[in-house]
């Protein structure tokens, strides 16, 4: 640390210089898992094998893909057990901004 306090640790770079996306280390897993995703008949799940995700814990997961999923405007669920993660596409369950029920 510096014994100067006008002295930065760090560099500023500006904003419209970055990424608009976060690239994570789970992007190329769930990058594919959300193009089969898109391609689902309505009513299907994807099963998904978690001896096949590299061990990568079910939590951190399935937090990768509802970010990945949420950053495309894609409305998925997912459950789980011992062996596998299910996710699905919903429908757009959000409501409408301004159709608040009014008092009467």
């Amino acid at each position: 640390m510096p014994k100067n306090g006008n002295t930065n640790l760090y560099r500023s770079v500006r904003v419209a210089s970055l990424g608009s996306r976060r690239r994570g280390k789970h992007h190329d897993l769930t990058e594919g898992i959300l193009r089969e995703l898109k391609m689902l008949k309505e009513g299907m799940a994807l099963e998904i094998p978690l001896a096949k995700v590299e061990g990568v814990e079910i939590a951190n997961l399935r937090s990768a893909i509802h970010r990945a999923a949420e950053a495309v405007s894609v409305n998925i669920q997912t459950q789980s057990d011992e062996k596998n993660l299910y996710v699905w596409v919903t429908p757009d369950l959000t409501p409408v901004v301004g159709a608040e029920k009014k008092s009467v």
